[in-house]
């Protein structure tokens, strides 16, 4: 065991694509984790395939150095908004952060968020001005931008007077002066760390206690719990109590009222026994026979363990900790059998009862998702953070040989006593070449985002500051890469519950629906074209009820890829002219999220990616229109 004093347990927070697990890269081969002659991946923390990717950070990951003596704990935490409560419940395990800034960028919305939850705990940040090497960076401009995000979020002296580094994590070197010390070896982040880094306050000879911050699974083991020790050691098998607690508000009223943290209730006391204890060391998970405070551990034995659970030696049960919040969803669909006349010819599961399984045994682990039942009986409801959230599992399922159809996004809202709806807002920052603003700032408008701020950088970009309603986010990101040209940057971040601000038109345009079953043609194609952008390719097969494309115009319009060219016998006069196809549209699951409608579905397989009417048949949407006009 490694005294307290020798420890140092830090996380690394930034926005989404600042450079964190890159970093952490560099880190690792300053500390030489690995042999000389080992093969490491690039960024080595992001060990899911959809992480590698997609080149985020999914979910939270913890890892160990030593150097000199000392062992430093490292966390590394996802960077978009749709996984911000992972970040919000590890800075409860954690003694610093180590807050990243892209030194051209500087704070982005997601950097507010995180610097907000770590400076109420109480936290000393270090500040890395990352990226520095690059030829657009400002590093001046970024620390002074973020001095003042320091001051704004009503950080205290002791705070604002933060260590700075400079660096590049990709090329693997951080310095206090970036004029005069050499731009080589990570040795100031580790002397920053050992300064400014306060050792855990943690006493060996007190009883065990702990606080479960973060959900695990292992096979033939079940759920496990990590978190930081608090107090005490602990040895395998010994006995323990798990004392559960509750929030006496829901979590989107008490972000409303700005409650305090003392409303909420013990609800439960069990004893049980740690069956099984890990620590990390490098980052493998490492099984021991004791562990002890100011380490994090991962502990398994109690069935139910849960988030925010205190995990306490016999005998402290008036010890129980505060609840750790988790996060409220905001975005809801509904994932349903696949009904296509394509359905069971390209995955294995197909059923409600796999869907079903599959999105329980997602739940072990993943706390800020819901799934409920729905009155139809061939779907589930699923709910989470937001659009990207409920991406990445669906995404998963895929890959998992599942078929299945997702319902439109929509988003979760919520009445108070008085019976006023309310609806989940957001900050919205894009950042765009100054000739492209009055179009973001009109499109923007109209799905009744208000401007709040205007930012020039002196190099031909503009940032704009937004408030938005999140339903008015869903389907423009790729509007906004259109107008601008690919130039524009977007983030977001969740900032809590606002009234409703009423009805918002999200897409101007409407659908070219197939009429038959068949193959895709050249010939139907090419006329086609001229009626919008198309998602299908000659010989693709197509379905009654499926949508190849978008209509130019805000009305659906029927047609048939499938007809093919009349052939006679007589001989024409001249040759046919050539045929010429556009490239037509490839949909991301991401993007068919986005953009259908709300009488559309996405058809997900393992090797496709549709859109279509929920009702396949045109006969039958002529009735249900017809009867909903009479009504």
């Amino acid at each position: 065991m490694t005294a307290v004093d020798k420890i140092r347990n830090v996380a690394i927070i930034a926005h989404i694509d600042h450079g964190k697990t890159t970093l952490i890269d560099s880190i690792f081969r300053a500390a030489h984790v690995f042999r000389e002659n080992a093969h490491v991946a690039e960024r080595v923390m992001d060990s899911n395939e959809l992480e590698r990717e997609r080149g985020i950070t999914i979910r939270a990951k913890h890892c160990t150095v030593e150097w000199n003596g000392y062992r430093i704990n490292i966390i590394d935490t996802p960077g978009h908004a749709d996984f911000s409560g992972e970040v919000e419940r590890i800075l409860s395990m954690v003694d610093s952060v180590l807050l990243l800034v892209d030194a051209n960028e500087g704070p982005m919305p997601q950097t507010r968020y995180v610097l907000m939850r770590a400076l109420r705990l109480g936290l000393r940040p270090i500040v890395i001005v990352n990226k520095a090497d690059r030829p657009s960076a400002n590093p001046a401009r970024a620390l002074d931008l973020t001095f003042d995000l320091f001051v704004e979020l009503g950080a205290n002296d002791r705070q604002c007077d933060f260590p700075v580094l400079y660096g590049s994590g990709l090329q693997g070197w951080l310095v206090r002066d970036l004029e005069t010390d050499p731009h080589a070896g990570m040795e100031a982040l580790f002397e920053t760390i050992i300064e400014h880094v306060p050792a855990p306050e943690a006493s060996l000879e007190a009883p065990f206690l702990m606080q479960v911050s973060t959900l695990g699974w292992r096979d033939h083991i079940g759920r496990t719990g990590t978190g930081r020790v608090l107090q005490g050691r602990l040895k395998r098998g010994d006995a323990i109590t798990r004392i559960t607690t509750r929030r006496t508000r829901a979590e989107w009223l008490r972000q409303k009222t700005q409650d305090t943290d003392d409303d909420w209730e013990v609800t439960g006391i069990e004893d049980d026994r740690a069956v099984h204890l890990w620590v990390t060391r490098g980052i493998e998970s490492v099984t021991c026979s004791e562990i002890s405070a100011g380490d994090i551990v991962t502990i398994s034995g109690p069935k139910a363990i849960s988030i925010g659970d205190t995990l306490a030696a016999p005998g402290l049960e008036d010890c129980a900790l505060p609840p750790l919040d988790i996060e409220e969803p905001t975005v809801a669909m509904t994932i349903l059998v696949n009904t296509g006349p394509f359905a069971g010819q390209d995955g294995a599961a197909v059923t409600i009862r796999q869907i079903r399984t599959r999105l329980e045994r997602e739940l072990r682990t993943n706390v800020a998702l819901r799934v409920e039942e729905t009155d139809r009986g061939n779907g589930m409801k699923v709910s989470g953070r937001g659009e990207l959230h409920l991406a990445i599992l669906i995404e998963e399922m895929r890959r998992e040989g599942m078929e299945l159809c997702v319902s439109p996004p929509e988003i979760i809202t919520h009445r108070d006593a008085a019976g006023t709806l309310f609806e989940p807002f957001e900050e919205l920052v894009i950042d765009v070449p100054i000739e492209f603003q009055g179009t973001v700032i009109e499109k923007v408008s109209q799905r009744k985002g208000q401007l709040q701020n205007v930012e020039t950088n002196g190099a031909g970009m503009v940032r704009l500051e937004f408030t938005i309603a999140t339903r008015g986010l869903i389907g423009y990101r790729s509007e906004m890469l259109t107008d601008t040209r690919g130039l524009g940057i977007m983030a977001s971040r969740f900032t809590g519950y606002e009234r409703w601000s009423g009805p918002i038109t999200t897409r101007s345009r409407g659908s070219m629906i197939s009429m038959d079953t068949g193959e895709a043609t050249s010939y139907s194609i090419e006329n086609l074209q001229q009626r919008g952008v198309l998602f299908v390719s000659p010989i693709d097969p197509v379905y009654e009820g499926q949508i190849v494309g978008e209509h130019a115009r805000p009305g659906d319009l029927p047609c048939n890829p499938t007809k093919r060219k009349a052939l006679t016998n007589h001989r024409a006069a001249g040759k046919d002219h050539a045929i010429g196809l556009d490239v037509p549209r490839i949909l991301t699951l991401d993007a068919a999220l986005e953009w259908i409608a709300p009488d559309e579905l996405v058809e997900v397989t393992p090797r496709f990616i549709r859109v279509r009417k929920a009702i396949l048949s045109v006969e039958d949407r002529k009735r249900l229109h017809k009867r909903a006009a009479d009504e």
